[in-house]
């Protein structure tokens, strides 16, 4: 079958001799093997494109068939049970041919349907470019594929003569994503995402077909609220039983968090294909190089073990913020000492409240945000917000601007509720507030103004990081509050001052700089430490 339009390529471009050896590959069109076993011999069928082994058939390695089982099992009715798969594993592992693989196989394979829409995924153009050049290699060197595949480079477009299906590459860049009617989506390094867009609209698309599949291939997403990161922790609760559903499937090979990174028995833990078709040498290497350049060991962390890390360096890890998380009673607190920390947004971001109780350590925090188009700013900042308010996370004060109202009120009922003996602020903005709370008659609290340049910020800084790493802070694990955490930056003058610096912070801080000034303004409120100069000094040796 010859060209047919702009950029499509066919069988009488090859030269036959590059073709993949078939003599002896088992027949997947077989009558009495099952649809997982059709997928295992199309895959086997495929040729392996790059490096040494380039021009031989793929095989399956038993983990890989394993997966492959799981997705493709079916019920007495030979249905496919399973309808969205995550597969999350570090680098170099095969993804990229086990991807091509199966959207061939649900293109011209043994799961084509008729005027199938087969759709690969990826955060931009070049990504999503990968898995569609691995399938025109594969297709290229099979004799069968090249004859009934036509291929267009131009658009990364590949159409199947003989079911009428076609496949396309999409990228979250792409201007058209939606009106499709997908039957096979695979989407590639979710991680990389800059939002759930287009995961909604592909996961959205394939209503309208009898066994739609999604599989998502991806190492772990450091953010915890990202699409991904919600998919991995709904697959831990479906591999442990918690959440019966049996048409999901998970494979997650991750070391855990607190795994020796360094251990080569937990490089094999995590890397199925350590020592086989994955180079340990090379990954040796790596961890070399990663100890002595402190930036290339979150990097391989991320990549080469598959954890959940920052790629840069931040104020707090998030392991130590983790291992300060507890449960907080808020009813039992009533009637304690505490300090406060307010941050007053400007009119359409975070106004921040951070209660520190100083006996106990434990931080109680407020958020506000303006009710209208929290939606768009969902998007903007890659957060739940709406899911936020719903769980009484954030109040929606006011629409356009913060209502600081709101605010005012809320200091107020706290007032009544706590022993509060300190509220840190910042001058910025609160002529207003003031104002309302006079208004509201809310007086006599013991405000304190509290400086955001390095002179009062840099004593603040260190007592939270001394408080957060020797765990006498406590946290509920409040997930606004974990975001505002992970995205601090910190300004340091040459004398060793630090401060939060808002400019520079990844996103929004609001609530870590409330938690730092009222964690700081109780640092000053402790009591001088005396000694007595006329007792006797005994030095013990």
């Amino acid at each position: 079958m010859g060209r047919r339009g702009p950029g499509a390529s066919g069988a009488a471009e090859r030269d036959p001799s590059q073709f993949v050896d078939l003599t002896d590959a088992a027949d997947w069109r077989e009558d009495g093997i099952d649809r997982a076993e059709a997928v295992i011999r199309f895959v086997e069928q495929l040729p392996i494109t790059a490096g040494v082994l380039a021009g031989e058939r793929m095989r399956l390695r038993d983990w890989q068939r394993e997966i492959v089982r799981s997705i493709y099992a079916t019920d007495d009715d030979n249905r496919r049970i399973k309808r969205s798969a995550l597969i999350t594993l570090p680098r170099k592992n095969g993804k990229t041919q086990v991807c091509a693989a199966l959207a061939l196989a649900h293109l011209c394979g043994p799961e084509a349907e008729s005027r199938g829409q087969i759709i690969s995924a990826a955060a931009d153009r070049e990504q999503a470019a990968i898995i569609f050049e691995e399938m025109r290699a594969m297709i290229e060197r099979h004799p069968e594929l090249t004859d009934r595949c036509n291929i267009r480079s131009f658009n990364k477009l590949i159409e199947d003569d003989v079911s009428g299906s076609t496949y396309r590459a999409l990228s979250a860049d792409a201007r058209t994503k939606h009106g499709l009617n997908a039957s096979f989506v695979i989407y590639d390094e979710l991680a990389q995402a800059p939002n759930r867009n287009l995961y909604d609209v592909l996961a959205t698309s394939t209503a309208a077909r009898a066994e739609p599949l999604f599989v998502t291939i991806s190492t772990q997403s450091p953010d915890p609220n990202h699409v991904l990161s919600e998919l991995v922790a709904y697959g831990r609760k479906v591999l442990d039983g918690s959440v019966d559903d049996p048409t999901f499937h998970a494979t997650i090979y991750a070391a855990p968090d607190d795994a020796d990174w360094l251990d080569e028995n937990v490089w094999h833990a995590c890397n199925p294909a350590l020592g086989d078709f994955r180079s340990l040498e090379e990954m040796r290497v790596a961890a070399r190089q990663a100890q002595h350049i402190p930036a290339r060991e979150s990097s391989f962390r991320a990549l080469y073990l598959n954890q959940p890390v920052e790629a840069d360096h931040r104020f707090i890890a998030a392991a130590d913020w983790d291992g300060c998380r507890d449960e907080i009673v808020v009813e039992a607190l009533k009637g304690r000492q505490c300090v406060a920390g307010l941050d007053l947004s400007a009119t359409r971001d975070l106004t921040a409240l951070v209660l520190y109780f100083p006996d106990s350590g434990a931080v109680v925090p407020y958020f506000w945000a303006p009710g209208e188009r929290m939606d768009v700013r969902e998007e903007t900042d890659r957060v739940p917000y709406r899911t936020w308010q719903r769980q009484g996370l954030i109040e929606a004060a006011g629409e356009r601007a913060i209502d600081k109202r709101a605010v005012a009120l809320r200091i107020g009922q706290i007032a009544q509720d706590f022993d509060l003996t300190g509220l840190a602020f910042d001058r910025w903005g609160f002529d207003e507030l003031n104002r309302i709370l006079d208004e509201e008659g809310i007086d006599g609290l013991p405000l304190v103004e509290f400086g955001q340049g390095f002179k009062d910020m840099s004593p603040a800084v260190s007592a939270l990081e001394r408080a957060v790493l020797q765990r006498t802070l406590i946290h509920d694990g409040n997930p606004c509050l974990a975001w505002n955490m992970s995205n601090i930056a910190i300004d340091e003058d040459p004398s060793g001052n630090r401060k939060i610096t808002k400019s520079k912070s990844r996103d929004k801080v609001d609530g870590a700089v409330a938690l730092a000034m009222a964690v700081g303004l109780a640092a000053k409120m402790q009591p001088a430490q005396e000694y007595d100069f006329d007792r006797d000094l005994v030095l013990e040796i």
